[in-house]
């Protein structure tokens, strides 16, 4: 077990990756504790995500974004070089071939601040999560 020296909360993984402190308790309050720099993609994708899920409602879910519709259909993390899209092992399968310019894992992609976000993409991905409800 490893635990962090800040918060002192204890992970499987030495040096984990989690967020530190009081999870947020919204969107937007998620959103402020980052750099401008990262709050512009953090809005930019927040907003396509609003635009093509409305009913949608918006949470904090594993300390994370997270957008519900009767099932989780989409989560976001912000890291230090990127932010971590979370919409599901299927989803990520099913589009593969339009994410291979993108490190992805079994359920996650990375999008890295040095390129521009992918928001159509990512707009049609948020979608069919929605319509199949790939649950995650």
């Amino acid at each position: 077990m490893w635990k962090c020296p800040k918060c002192g909360r204890e992970f499987e993984n030495e040096n984990q990756q989690h967020y530190c402190g009081e999870s947020p308790k919204t969107v937007e309050s998620y959103i402020a504790e980052y750099p401008l720099s990262i709050q512009e993609y953090l809005n930019q994708l927040r907003k396509t995500l609003l635009d093509t899920l409305p009913n949608a409602q918006e949470r904090i879910s594993w300390s994370m974004p997270t957008y519900w519709d009767k099932h989780n259909i989409f989560h976001f993390a912000a890291f230090k070089n990127h932010i971590g899209i979370y919409p599901g092992s299927e989803a990520i399968e099913h589009f593969s071939d339009r994410l291979v310019d993108y490190k992805t894992s079994k359920g996650a992609i990375q999008l890295p601040y040095n390129k521009p976000l992918p928001l159509d993409l990512l707009a049609e991905i948020a979608k069919w999560c929605y319509l199949t409800g790939d649950h995650h």
